[in-house]
């Protein structure tokens, strides 16, 4: 399940967003006070930021810069309704990966968004785990040509450790990405790693001692 932080101080238009994004099966957190957007992208997991340049208390260049010294692997998408070149080449370089000129349909913003988690994400195509195979599209597990069901939490914990292949991911990690803003233990997240290597080919999972998980 794709997670979105939108930064959108204009009401209106967030909780417009917010509802059709959410329609199309997307989570969305959506932010209309930007001093809040370093914490709580501290504190939780995101697939990618739709940040606007025109904010209360800050300056959207200056937010560009900040989320990309610390997550440099998190996509940002601009929407603004500066449409100069001189706003769209500053952004580039700031490292922002698309610009959206207001007013905009918001259809426009989830096929551009489709588009940057293809590219970083790589979910056009089948992901290999020994003997499975994992359409992150279609949402199918086939171990063995056998079709293997998973839940919908099991899904997201899936395709989540997908995304950080060969990364140590820990428990407060998942347990972010998965249960944001819920008194969720790591039992929690034991029960469904355990849940998970029962489907998946033995020793997919690797468990390292004080410190999470890795998927090889």
């Amino acid at each position: 399940m794709t997670r979105i932080l939108l930064i959108e101080d204009d009401r209106l238009l967030g909780e417009s967003l917010v509802d059709f994004l959410e329609k199309n099966g997307y989570t969305v957190r959506w932010i209309d006070d930007d001093r809040d957007v370093m914490h709580i992208l501290n504190i939780e997991a995101f697939d990618i930021v739709v940040l606007d340049l025109i904010l209360k208390f800050s300056n959207g260049e200056n937010f560009i810069k900040k989320i990309k010294n610390k997550f440099s692997d998190l996509p940002i998408i601009i929407t603004t309704a500066k449409s100069s070149i001189d706003s769209k080449e500053e952004c580039f370089k700031l490292g922002a990966d698309d610009y959206i000129t207001k007013p905009f349909v918001p259809k426009e913003l989830i096929l551009r968004i489709d588009a940057i988690l293809k590219r970083i994400y790589k979910t056009d195509t089948v992901e290999k785990i020994q003997s499975a195979q994992i359409n992150l599209d279609k949402k199918t597990l086939t171990v063995n040509e056998k079709e293997i069901l998973l839940t919908e939490k099991e899904w997201v914990i899936l395709e989540f450790l997908i995304k950080k292949r060969n990364k140590i991911v820990t428990y407060n990690d998942i347990l972010n990405y998965v249960w944001p803003g819920k008194d969720v233990g790591e039992e929690s997240v034991r029960t469904y790693i355990k849940k998970l290597r029962s489907k998946l080919p033995e020793n997919s999972i690797e468990t390292l001692k004080g410190r999470g998980y890795r998927l090889k």
